[in-house]
């Protein structure tokens, strides 16, 4: 009987490590995989820039301000994370920047998602991820705000949400990289709100959620999604006119190989952000004087 239980014991010992190598080896896998990507091209492509540039008639602004050197772009992210069909082929396409949109590791989690994802560019956000590309020179695409700002409720639309997150700067320092900060003004309202995520438990539908075990006590509501309405009551997304406006970038390659002080990395994420803010103003009343040039049709789509 002791015999057994110490050779137990040993089974437990020996599996503990295994887990991390796993994990090490998956990453590097990710990693290989996603500097093996090259620029999407073709006709597949082509129809997904011109989607998106005539059903949006996205305009782009400030493009001047963008340097030749590679960036990490950060901006505001739009309801239910749509700015990625709007930004990433309008660069490509327009300036000639292929960037690599960085999503939560949930998102790569199933090896046919993951292989959609990395076919267009996307990432998973992970620090060595993140390393290797920039190590590599590629352009980087990252919204801090992740999914509470692609959930957040109509009272809060183009507002960052950012609480304590520095990471994306304490990289770029390190990288010497330049963070390009960008607004962008249209998607959040692709979608009016029927109701509000943090209301969805309380509701009569929240209910019956709750009876199918969607939702539990273990729920977050502040990270649950509002209730959309799209273009005449469907799921189809509104064809708002969309506004992408680029900041004034901010040059962290004196902080190459440097460790940031937290001081030092909060100003320069308030740096950012303040960029990104000035953008979403200025974009937001450039909608507001362009706003009787749309047709009779885009208004009625987007009642």
């Amino acid at each position: 009987m002791t015999k057994k239980v110490g050779a137990n014991k040993n089974k437990v010992r020996n599996h503990k490590p295994e887990q991390p190598l796993a994990e090490a080896a998956a990453l590097s896998r990710h990693i290989k995989l996603a500097l093996d990507v090259k620029p999407p091209a073709g006709m597949a492509f082509e129809a997904r820039y011109q989607f998106s540039k005539r059903m949006f008639k996205t305009r782009v602004i400030g493009t001047g301000n963008i340097p030749d050197c590679p960036c990490l772009f950060v901006g505001n992210h739009s309801l239910f994370a749509l700015d990625g069909m709007i930004v990433v082929p309008i660069l490509q396409k327009e300036l000639g920047r292929f960037i690599r949109p960085m999503g939560d590791k949930v998102l790569f989690e199933n090896d046919a998602i993951t292989k959609f994802l990395l076919k267009r560019g996307g990432v998973m956000g992970h620090p060595e991820v993140c390393s290797a590309l920039m190590e590599a020179g590629q352009d980087l695409l990252v919204f801090p705000g992740g999914a509470h700002e692609a959930v957040k409720p109509k009272s809060e639309l183009y507002s960052l949400q950012w609480k304590e997150r520095h990471g994306f700067v304490k990289l770029a320092a390190k990288h010497g990289y330049t963070i390009m900060p960008f607004g962008l003004v249209g998607p959040d309202e692709f979608y009016s709100h029927l109701l509000e995520g943090s209301e969805l438990p309380a509701s009569p539908l929240g209910r019956v959620m709750t009876y199918m075990g969607i939702i539990n006590d273990e729920t977050r509501a502040d990270l649950l999604p509002p209730i959309p309405r799209g273009s005449l009551g469907t799921l189809l997304p509104k064809p708002q006119s969309c506004y992408l406006g680029f900041g004034q970038a901010v040059d962290l390659s004196a902080y190459k190989g440097k460790k940031l002080s937290q001081k030092k990395a909060s100003e320069l994420r308030s740096q950012a952000a303040t960029e990104i803010e000035q953008q979403l103003s200025q974009l937001l009343l450039l909608r507001e004087q362009n706003r009787g040039k749309d047709g009779l049709l885009r208004r009625l789509l987007t009642v």
